[in-house]
């Protein structure tokens, strides 16, 4: 090869052309540029597919209890990875985002975003009141194959609401990092059969006569047949208190934004940690093929009889499915477009990765930091409110978990062949509102909270066994239903917040500009 030729203009040689063999990056066009865009997109989307391939592929090999732990475990590391990085995440984002807002900027915003929530899962409840009456998927037959357990727990939904106190006001911070307050219901201690058994124990010779033995050994027997007495206790069950974190971040955020340059170090750092900690995120996606593929093969592979539980409860799936559709591609849409007045199916297109890893882990927390990503780089959504709705919403904001709640409450007094009149129907729309937004951002919590609605309308609490055979995969469907509400929750509050936030910008502009004057 010979030397790159060179072009002589008005007599001047110019240097040779090296603008093939230079450095400087080409832009990309066509398949190419939209390859690169959506690469990570593709990335998580394959992790899906392989999941459910190899899933129902290995199904008929009926593999060992062993071998299909083995084949979860890739899946479960990829989940705690996800989930180490959940914590530092909310209070760096919640710290950061709330000091660059002024204290009356995130009263208006903390207004919006709980009116949002609560509008939407009021709503959410609404549609699976409607679609649970218009299908009734509920069919008696199933009591008969349901493996019904005639353990019946106290649930109550005062406890549930004073819980949800406890936790947003923790008096340990500490603990909140790896602890929750819940309320168990306790045998009430009886003190004469206590005094008793002390007596039994300390009478060694038997002074006792035989007939004076017999009657104390009847009347503990008899003390034992009655149903004790329960009372309420407050514990602490492991899992990380994520609303007292969420709240403590948002007032000490807030205080930080208010004593200026005394804070802004301590801003940065907060600033910096999210930074880092979006940058793992980054790296760890690339494990997604590996992560996600693993997660669901293990699910679908541990799943008794996959086909007996899909023919029995297709028509509750099918409700379910029904509703998820019909929040995220109309109700959702609908909300975004009258708000915003854009475009709603280019920012849903957006948040296809998010969505996917929100399904394959079930699980909006785990999900959260591919949630940032994609809203701060892709949709370019304020980092400011952000960083200040999304953490918010991964704990408050449960809109596939109403919408579950209500269809799931109908569906069990369906079977029972329960009559459920207005003032029912209306506490199961408020029940489900209520309990969703008191539920954990983890698997299956729904499941709890069911008994709280099922309590509420006197329908059999055991009934609920049934719905632990398909948990794993409607759970799945109403995760994206949670985690999507945050993200259109965001959109929205930013919309409402734009002329606030654009003061804001002008405000710090103008103090940018007038500390040079003023040197």
């Amino acid at each position: 090869m010979g030397p790159p030729s060179s072009t002589t203009v008005n007599g001047t040689e110019l240097p040779p052309k090296t603008t093939e063999r230079s450095g400087a990056p080409r832009e990309l066009t066509g398949y190419r540029k939209w390859l690169r865009e959506n690469l990570m997109l593709l990335v998580t989307l394959s992790g899906v597919l392989l999941g459910v391939i190899f899933g129902f592929t290995l199904r008929p090999l009926n593999l060992h209890e062993d071998s299909i732990m083995l084949i979860s475990y890739p899946g479960e590391l990829f989940m705690r990875v996800l989930k180490l990085m959940i914590l530092p995440l909310i209070i760096s984002s919640l710290i950061a985002g709330s000091a660059s807002l002024n204290a009356r900027m995130n009263g208006k915003i903390a207004l919006r975003t709980l009116v949002y929530f609560v509008a939407t899962s009021f709503m959410n409840a609404l549609l699976g009141i409607a679609l649970v009456l218009l299908i009734h998927p509920g069919d008696p037959n199933l009591h008969n194959t349901a493996d019904r357990s005639t353990d019946k727990r106290a649930v109550n939904l005062l406890d549930s609401l004073l819980d949800l106190g406890r936790n947003v006001f923790p008096d340990n911070l500490f603990q909140a990092s790896f602890q929750q307050a819940h309320t168990v219901y306790l045998p009430k201690p009886n003190i004469l059969h206590t005094f008793n058994e002390t007596l039994n124990d300390t009478a060694i010779g038997s002074e006792m006569e035989p007939t004076e033995e017999l009657q104390t050994q009847q009347q503990q027997q008899g003390n034992d047949d009655e149903e004790p007495a329960l009372i309420r206790v407050v514990q602490y069950r492991s899992g990380t208190n994520t609303l007292g974190i969420v709240f403590f971040c948002l007032v000490f955020g807030t205080i930080l934004g208010t004593i200026g340059e005394k804070g802004q170090i301590v801003v940065d750092f907060f600033t910096a940690v999210f930074e880092v900690i979006m940058k793992m995120v980054t790296c760890v996606m690339w494990l997604t093929p590996i992560g996600i593929s693993s997660v669901i093969a293990g699910k679908i592979l541990g799943v008794n009889d996959l086909h007996l539980v899909m023919e029995q409860l297709m028509w509750f799936i099918l409700t379910n499915l029904i509703g998820v559709c019909l929040y995220q591609f109309i109700i959702m849409q609908g909300i975004y477009f009258v708000f915003v007045r854009r475009n709603p199916f280019k920012f849903y297109a957006g948040l296809i990765q998010p969505m996917l890893t929100a399904f394959a882990t079930a699980s909006t927390a785990a999900a959260l930091p591919i949630t940032f990503r994609c809203m701060n780089d892709k949709l370019r959504v304020d980092q400011r409110i952000s960083r200040f709705v999304l953490p918010i919403g991964c704990n408050i904001n449960m809109d596939g978990t109403a919408l579950f709640i209500a269809i799931a409450s109908i569906f069990i007094a369906q079977m029972s062949g329960i009559p459920l009149g207005f003032g029912e129907l209306v506490t199961v729309l408020l029940t489900s509102t209520a309990a969703s937004m008191s539920s954990a951002s983890v698997p299956s919590a729904a499941l709890v909270l069911l008994l709280v609605v099922l309590t509420a309308i006197d329908a059999p609490v055991q009934d609920v066994t049934l719905l632990f055979a398909v948990d794993w995969f409607v759970d799945r469907m109403r995760t994206t239903n949670n985690m999507l509400g945050d993200c259109y929750a965001a959109a929205v509050v930013e919309e409402l917040s734009r002329k606030e936030l654009m003061a804001l910008d002008a405000a710090i502009l103008y103090q940018v500009i007038q500390t040079p004057l003023m040197l």
